[in-house]
C-alpha cells in the first residue's frame, strides 16, 4: 500500500472527492460539524466482522488531525465486499453447505425408499366392486422418478383405468420423517397423504419354498379447511408377496371410522423380481442398488439399472449417479 502526506492530499482540488470518500471508509482531516453516516452518503452500512470493528469506525470520524501534524492513510481498494460487508468465502462455504445438506436428503430419501423397490415393474389389478356392472381392470408400472424434483426423489405409479390412481407419486419427507403419497384419480382428482408402515417390511418363505417381501403400508388422506365435513379416503399397500399386492381402499365421512370400500386384487405381468435388495454383484442398480435390468455404457464402462426411471436419471447426468456410488463404496 502506498502512503501519502494528509498535506498534499489537501493542496491539489482534485483530491477533494477522493478525500471525501476516504473519510466516510477510514479518516477525515478536518472534524466534522456533524458525524456523516455511510447510509446518508449512499452506502450500505456494512455489519461488524468482528468485536469492537463497529466502535472504530465511528472514532474514526470523529477523530481530528493535530494542527501541524502530517498524518498518513493507507489507500485501500473499494470493493464491493466492503461495501456489503460480504466475503466471497462466507458465501462460498454457504453453497457448499446447502449442496451437502442436498446431497443428504437425496440419500436419505431414496434409503427409504429402497425397501419397497419390490413394487418396481408392470402390474395389472382387478377392483373387487364393480363399476357399470364390470370390474375394473387397469395396467400400471411402478419406476422411479428421480428427474421430475431432483432433490425429492420418488417412486411412481401410472396407471391407464385405475379409479382409485390413475397416477401417484410416493416418497419419504425428512423433515417429518413420513411417507408422503399424491394420487390422482380417475375424474383428476389430486389428494394428499401421509402415512406409515402398520406392517414393516420382512420377507416369508412362500408356497413355492423362495424368500417372499410382505409389508403394508398405510396412507391417510391430509384434512385440509377444504375437506372439512367431506368425505377423506384411505390407501395401504399390502404386499401379499414377491409378484402379488393388494390396494385397499377405505373412505370415512365426518369422524366415523374408516371402513373398506374397495380392494384391488394386482398381480405382477412378466418375470419375478430378485428376493432380495443385494447380492447382485455386477448387476447391481447403480441408483437404487437394485436388481439392474437394463445394462447400460458410460466411457467404455457397463453400469445397470433396474427400471426406465433410473436409465432416464443416469443418462441424463452418469457423472453424478458414478460419484454417489463410489461414494457409497468408499463408507
Amino acid at each position: 500500500m502506498s502512503k501519502f502526506p494528509l498535506s498534499r492530499l489537501i493542496s491539489f482540488p482534485r483530491f477533494a472527492t477522493g478525500l471525501a470518500l476516504f473519510s466516510l471508509i477510514g479518516g477525515c482531516a478536518e472534524e466534522p460539524t456533524a458525524p456523516v453516516s455511510p447510509t446518508a452518503a449512499g452506502l450500505s452500512q456494512a455489519p461488524a466482522t468482528s468485536e469492537g470493528n463497529s466502535a472504530k469506525s465511528v472514532s474514526s470520524l470523529d477523530k481530528a488531525a493535530a494542527p501541524g501534524k502530517e498524518e498518513t492513510f493507507e489507500l485501500k481498494p473499494l470493493t464491493l465486499n466492503n461495501l456489503s460487508g460480504n466475503s466471497g468465502a462466507a458465501a462460498g462455504g454457504s453453497t457448499g453447505g446447502s449442496k451437502q445438506d442436498s446431497e443428504k436428503q437425496i440419500q436419505s430419501v431414496i434409503s427409504h425408499l429402497q425397501p419397497l423397490q419390490i413394487l418396481l415393474g408392470q402390474w395389472r389389478g382387478t377392483t373387487r366392486r364393480e363399476f357399470e356392472n364390470f370390474k375394473a381392470v387397469d395396467n400400471h408400472e411402478w419406476v422411479w422418478d428421480l428427474r421430475t424434483k431432483p432433490d425429492q426423489p420418488a417412486l411412481t405409479l401410472e396407471s391407464d383405468k385405475s379409479p382409485y390412481l390413475k397416477k401417484g407419486r410416493l416418497s419419504w419427507d425428512v423433515t417429518e420423517q413420513r411417507f408422503t403419497l399424491t394420487a390422482v384419480d380417475a375424474a383428476g382428482m389430486e389428494r394428499s397423504y401421509v402415512g406409515d408402515f402398520s406392517e414393516p417390511v420382512h420377507e416369508i418363505v412362500g408356497s413355492d419354498d423362495k424368500l417372499h417381501k410382505v409389508f403394508r403400508l398405510e396412507f391417510n388422506q391430509v384434512e385440509t379447511p377444504e375437506t372439512a365435513g367431506s368425505e377423506l379416503w384411505q390407501m395401504a399397500f399390502a404386499q401379499q408377496e414377491n409378484n402379488r399386492y393388494l390396494l385397499e381402499i377405505g373412505r370415512r365421512r365426518g369422524n366415523a371410522a374408516f371402513a373398506r370400500y374397495d380392494t384391488v386384487s394386482t398381480q405382477r405381468e412378466g418375470t419375478s423380481f430378485a428376493v432380495s435388495d443385494s447380492g447382485y454383484a455386477d448387476k447391481t442398480c447403480i441408483i437404487s442398488e437394485g436388481l439392474g435390468t437394463t445394462e447400460l455404457t458410460y466411457n467404455g464402462r457397463s453400469y445397470w439399472v433396474c427400471c426406465s426411471g433410473c436409465k432416464a436419471a443416469f443418462e441424463d447426468d452418469p457423472e453424478t449417479w458414478i460419484a454417489r456410488a463410489a461414494a457409497k463404496e468408499k463408507k
